[in-house]
């Protein structure tokens, strides 16, 4: 009787050890972690500027990352380079670089910087060296909502009377209106200029696709994420995701931030 005791002993306290270092064994997933990745870079598209990030940004910084928002000027492809690698420069380490719609053509481009780790595209545009932006939209038929008019100076702005039903569907009539009047009008030049580097080839990538999204045929969007070999998140929102649903771009980015860590330059 006294063997059998002491076995029942040995059992016991193996099954109490074995409980006790369960929790050690759970810290082990380096996701559980806090990511190494701590700078989000954002990069904001066409007819836009930098302040629709604001609840991204929120977001991100209360749980825990340093943010900064790019200002293109939309001016040129070489001028918005220009302001975000002035950005990525200025960063104390290792980068997550996203970008919205035509700011998928400008992280493509300077996601090769050496502090770049991951690439997000939100909705966003994701040509090969060599290739120009027009060219990813041949073969696709563009939703008739988005309509951009093009002035004498060859500046385009996205239609009025169309902006909320091309671009923020989802967005409060409030909240569409605000976007409309502070639209920034793009150099329509910039979507024929050929990229020099595609980063996508070399950095690990997510893409977020709007499946309501009125600025992009749905196929384009999921054949470029295709493509880029980019893990895909698709939530139910307009071309103006990024604003509407900031919670979930934000999920997406802090995945990025967690995955990319192991991701030299």
């Amino acid at each position: 009787m006294m063997r059998r005791l002491v076995g029942a002993l040995i059992l016991s306290a193996a099954a109490f050890a074995a409980m006790s270092l369960a929790p050690q064994a759970q810290t082990s997933d380096p996701t559980a972690h806090e990511p190494l990745v701590k700078n989000v870079v954002l990069v904001h598209g066409a007819f836009a500027d930098g302040s629709g990030w604001r609840k991204v940004y929120e977001d991100l910084i209360a749980r825990g990352y340093r943010v900064t928002i790019v200002q293109n000027p939309l001016t040129s492809l070489a001028d918005d380079l220009a302001a975000t690698r002035r950005v990525l420069d200025r960063q104390d380490g290792p980068v997550i670089l996203v970008g919205h719609s035509w700011g998928g053509t400008i992280i493509t481009e300077a996601g090769v910087h050496a502090k770049v780790r991951g690439l997000v595209y939100v909705s966003a545009l994701s040509p090969d060296a060599g290739e120009t932006t027009a060219q990813q939209y041949e073969g696709y038929v563009t939703p008739p909502e988005f309509v951009i008019e093009a002035g004498a100076d060859g500046f385009g702005f996205v239609k009025p009377d169309q902006f909320a039903a091309g671009f923020a569907a989802d967005a409060t009539p409030a909240d569409a209106d605000f976007l409309k009047a502070s639209q920034v009008p793009i150099n329509m030049a910039s979507f024929n200029v050929k990229l020099q580097n595609a980063a996508w080839r070399t950095k690990p990538s997510w893409a977020v696709i709007a499946t309501q999204d009125k600025a992009f045929d749905q196929k384009m969007l999921q054949d470029m994420a295709k493509r880029i070999g980019a893990k895909v998140t698709t939530i139910p929102a307009s071309h103006a995701v990024y604003f509407t649903q900031p919670g979930a771009v934000a999920d997406v980015i802090d995945e990025a931030a967690r995955h990319s860590v192991a991701v030299a330059p």
